[in-house]
């Protein structure tokens, strides 16, 4: 199946990178730049922004609720952008999506990005409000209203990676509050020698993310003291699946992390773990950010609601 030719017409029209290093702030400055106001966004029933006091600081989260009832599920999510980029604003659309279409509250975190913030700074923020939900989310003065029940954790791209290690960080510490995790074409393993993944090496050039972009935009990361060979880093690397929370795996056809990703969900199968794996054969990295409003793409949020309903442990 070929890429999508909507996909692929928008890749013909982006013009060549500058040449010189990449400048994060302008590269941050573009992508809030393509933000749509308010008014132009998915209705949700209700949107606050709030502050949590967590044990690592004051933590900024994004609260959408479906509707007013109170006691739902709560989905608490990790935006992409290779560790340096993304917002709770490039990112209001999925988390809204994701709102309405499990009629779960989700927490959108805005986490500290590298290379400000060493790592693991952004981790820390993840986990933290994973943590303080599991303690106060069924608070009613708090805003959240978790049922007590459902509490999942996704993310895209480098917020999958997040994810999976938030995961494995509250395996390891005995929080058992996580019920299933969602990784949208994760990046599992941040070791980006293209002999370890074929995918890596057919998807290189031409369908978006290219594989030598991998390791420049990764380096603000790794340089913040990320090390590769960390299984909170890559985490694919951890040997004990075991234990792990569900999981839902989403992988693009075109991507060139699209084998790391679809391998973890054969270790985690293989670990006794419950995964559902769906690969979209014509899209490319970053599908649901970008273009999940497409027929084609737009039922991985449908998908995403069965697994939260239907994910046994």
């Amino acid at each position: 199946m070929p890429l999508h030719p909507t996909i692929a017409q928008f890749i013909a029209s982006l013009p060549p990178p500058p040449p010189g290093p990449l400048d994060p702030a302008a590269m941050r400055a573009s992508d809030e730049s393509h933000v749509p106001p308010p008014e132009k966004r998915l209705p949700v029933h209700s949107v606050a922004d709030l502050l949590l006091s967590t044990s690592v600081g004051q933590i900024p989260v994004r609260v959408y609720r479906p509707s007013a009832e109170a006691g739902k599920p709560v989905l608490v999510y990790f935006h992409g952008g290779a560790f340096f980029l993304g917002s709770l604003d490039t990112h209001d659309h999925v988390a809204r999506e994701i709102a309405n279409a499990c009629q779960c509250v989700v927490v959108s975190v805005g986490y500290r990005l590298a290379p400000e913030h060493a790592f693991p700074a952004g981790l820390d923020d993840c986990y933290a409000v994973v943590r303080w939900i599991a303690q106060h989310g069924r608070e009613p003065a708090e805003g959240i209203g978790w049922d007590g029940q459902t509490l999942a954790i996704a993310g895209d791209s480098s917020g999958g990676t997040f994810t999976a290690a938030v995961a494995a960080r509250a395996h390891d510490d005995d929080l058992g509050c996580i019920t299933h995790q969602v990784l949208y074409y994760p990046s599992l393993d941040l070791d980006f020698d293209v002999e370890r993944y074929e995918s890596l090496k057919t998807n290189a050039v031409g369908y978006g993310l290219e594989t030598a972009l991998l390791k420049p935009f990764n380096a603000f990361y790794i340089g913040s003291g990320a090390d590769p060979a960390d299984p909170l880093v890559s985490p694919i690397k951890r040997t004990d699946l075991r234990g792990l929370p569900p999981a839902f795996i989403v992988t693009a056809g075109y991507d060139p992390l699209r084998d790391e990703a679809e391998l973890y969900g054969q270790r985690l199968a293989q670990a006794g773990v419950p995964v559902t794996m769906r690969r979209y054969e014509s899209a490319g990295h970053g599908f649901v950010q970008h273009f999940s409003s497409l027929p084609e793409f737009h039922g991985v949020f449908a998908e995403t609601a069965a697994f939260l309903r239907g994910a046994g442990r």
